[in-house]
């Protein structure tokens, strides 16, 4: 079913909305998280809601949840209005969130979970039987490859995602909301999801789906939600979107704006310069410059060792060949503490695995690099460490309550915030970003280009490995590209090589020559 406007279905004109909530507000101590916010759900659409970590999504969504209660509001369920007041009403009005963190018991079988609350019963026994043969069809439903006498935590994520989804489907519950349901799936687990999307919308079941991923939503959504600062700015239908608009309606202006960097050919001396660095494995001898307030670009297909590149010159991974100087002086990198002490700095892209402490407090994630170096005799200067940590968060916009905030309670966007804050701390000479925009939301994205861009202006030499070709085009003033572990190409407009995704694709696969301006 095709969804052509907000309110209407071409085939369906007075078709009733499974779900409209009316003027939701919340205020958590006085603060407005939404205000006045309205949502229309039609049955048998995917609906996208988006907007830049902190607009009010999972507020709106935990308030449909029972999580929350609004202060202000109605919802209504196929036009009859109904009050929500704890998980168990949503559930009852046929409502499931499907959270990031699953909700299942990896110790129980995939019928156990499914029915966990619910038990069928013969008299006073458990109807193994009954509950079974329901699983077994609503497994069957899905398409799942796993059996119903299989342990959950067995499952992959994805398949434990399914469970959840078969849970929801046996209750007969007909919204389903999917927060970031992709974020630990593989490229192919993401498109089975799809498929189980795609045919939970032909049996006529409304799926809000939250997602910053802008092709997650143009492969699935019918129609778009956008709220900004708590506020409901607007709707598109599929035939309306476009990066465009999208981009403007989360930020709040155009997208020929989005990022601030303004490409210079004119730079001060080379910072860096890296000659024949090689794993002797699948990094061939690679050389190359970086002068102080550059943004160079490291692009290629997956698998083509951008991310291998950069740890070799970290010192993160050992070396058989290969020097790096910085300012003409030839350094000994035989590990990251040498490469720090040295000036250079590195935010890998595993923040959650290889660059955060996530149970440690935000003030000692971003002061953690300067431990050492501020203490007298042994001692921390907790001083200048929360000097440190207020200017940062100050700096660059971290939204947190205060500093002792962990960072695994932080959003995407702020995490990533949070460890540039580390890296900046030791006033590094060379920064080395991999990709540093994967998986926080547009706003988040704006901040960081702000961020380095201010980093340039500085005269910080900037290493920015990313696979988003838009990224490097926009923010890059050269770039380099690998493929199959080799520099084949270098992109500047100066040497009549135009930095452009087709140029780049030229390179990365080896298709042929590039465009000459």
């Amino acid at each position: 079913m095709t969804i052509s406007t907000e309110t209407s279905f071409p085939d369906a004109p007075t078709v009733t909305p499974v779900l409209e909530m009316q003027g939701i507000t919340k205020r958590f101590h006085g603060v407005p998280a939404l205000q006045n916010v309205n949502l229309t759900i039609y049955p048998g659409e995917v609906h996208a809601l988006m907007g830049e970590n902190g607009a009010g999504k999972s507020t709106l969504m935990k308030i449909l949840a029972g999580a929350y209660i609004a202060d202000e509001g109605e919802i209504r369920i196929n036009g009859n209005p109904v009050k929500i007041t704890d998980p168990a009403t949503a559930r009852q009005a046929g409502i499931n969130l499907i959270y990031q963190e699953l909700n299942v018991a990896p110790n129980l079988t995939v019928t156990e979970n499914m029915f966990m609350g619910s038990e069928l019963r013969r008299g006073q026994f458990l109807d193994r039987q009954g509950m079974e043969e329901e699983a077994r069809q609503v497994l069957q439903s899905l398409g799942a490859s796993f059996a119903i006498t299989d342990i959950v935590g067995t499952l992959s994520i994805a398949e434990q995602q399914q469970v959840e989804i078969a849970r929801a489907l046996k209750d007969k519950r007909r919204i389903l909301v999917m927060d970031e349901p992709t974020a630990a799936l593989s490229d192919r687990e993401t498109e089975r999801l799809f498929e189980v999307i795609r045919k939970l919308r032909n049996d006529g079941i409304a799926i809000i789906y939250i997602s910053h991923r802008m092709e997650e939503v143009y492969a699935l959504a019918n129609r778009i939600s956008v709220l900004r600062d708590g506020q409901y700015v607007g709707s598109l239908t599929r035939e309306e979107i476009s990066a465009q608009r999208l981009v403007q309606m989360m930020v709040g202006r155009p997208m020929q704006d989005f990022y601030e960097h303004q490409r210079r050919t004119n730079f001060g001396p080379v910072v860096l310069e890296v000659r024949n660095m090689s794993d002797g494995r699948k990094i061939e001898p690679a050389s190359f410059v970086i002068h102080a307030g550059e943004i160079l670009g490291l692009s290629g297909l997956v698998g083509a060792g951008r991310t291998e590149l950069s740890r070799l010159i970290f010192g993160a991974d050992r070396k058989v060949s290969g020097e790096v100087f910085l300012d003409g002086k030839r350094l000994n990198i035989n590990s990251p503490s040498d490469a720090i002490a040295a000036g250079i700095g590195y935010v890998p892209e595993d923040r959650k695995d290889q660059g955060l402490f996530l149970e440690m407090s935000s003030r000692k994630n971003i002061a953690l690099n300067r431990l050492k170096q501020d203490a007298k005799a042994g001692v921390v200067n907790w001083g200048s460490v929360n000097q440190i940590a207020t200017e940062a968060v100050e700096n660059f916009h971290i939204r947190l309550a205060n500093l002792e905030i962990r960072a695994v309670d932080l959003s995407g966007g702020n995490q990533q915030k949070l460890l540039l804050a580390r890296w900046l701390a030791i006033k590094p000479k060379v920064l080395m970003l991999d990709e540093p925009t994967r998986g926080v939301d547009i706003g988040a994205k704006s901040e960081i280009y702000r961020i380095m861009s201010e980093l340039a202006a500085h005269g910080i030499a900037i290493l920015m490995v990313s696979s988003e070709l838009p990224e490097i085009v926009g923010m890059s003033d050269r770039v380099l590209v690998m493929r199959e572990g080799q520099l084949v190409g270098e992109l500047d407009g100066s040497l009549g090589k135009e930095i452009t995704q087709e140029n780049i694709m030229h390179y990365a696969t080896g298709a042929g020559e590039v465009v000459r301006s």
